[in-house]
């Protein structure tokens, strides 16, 4: 094989890779289920189960709560069970201890599971996600135990 060869073996190659879809990535799809009973848990299950791409899928009726891991997409889990007629929202609950300001108005939900609260959605505030809040916390001023580097 000569450079011509070469080069076009390396332009073909670069040609197939851009053509390929693109991999879904790892998630964690949360949602909000309507859920009376085992049964009801079971059915979610099984349908979330038959997802492709969901390695795994929890369901917590108590808590209304149904979890798909997998190579899923977000919108597809929800359309997916939503076709079980029953009434499902993404998971609007975050843990309380990650709550920048846990006294705001509008937060608590009377409804929500222990130790979570419904996060904000305020239009116009920026959000961080859960790990950059809670390092932007650790290095705040208002913390008397912040990180003091001077």
């Amino acid at each position: 094989m000569g450079v011509d060869g070469t080069l076009d073996y390396l332009a073909d190659l670069l040609i197939s890779t851009t053509r390929k879809k693109k991999k879904k990535q790892l998630n964690t799809v949360s949602l909000k289920v309507r859920m009376d009973c085992e049964g009801c848990g079971q059915k979610i299950k099984n349908v979330l189960s038959r997802l492709k791409g969901a390695k795994s899928v929890d369901v917590d009726w108590k808590q209304q709560k149904a979890t798909v891991y997998g190579f899923v997409d977000a919108k597809k889990v929800l359309r997916a069970a939503q076709a079980t007629g029953k009434k499902v929202e993404p998971w609007p609950y975050v843990p309380y201890e990650l709550m920048a300001h846990p006294y705001a108005s509008g937060v608590y939900d009377k409804k929500a599971p222990a130790n979570f609260v419904r996060g904000t959605n305020e239009p116009g505030v920026a959000t961080l996600n859960p790990v950059e809040e809670k390092y932007s916390l650790m290095f705040s001023d208002d913390n008397p135990h912040a990180c003091s580097i001077m």
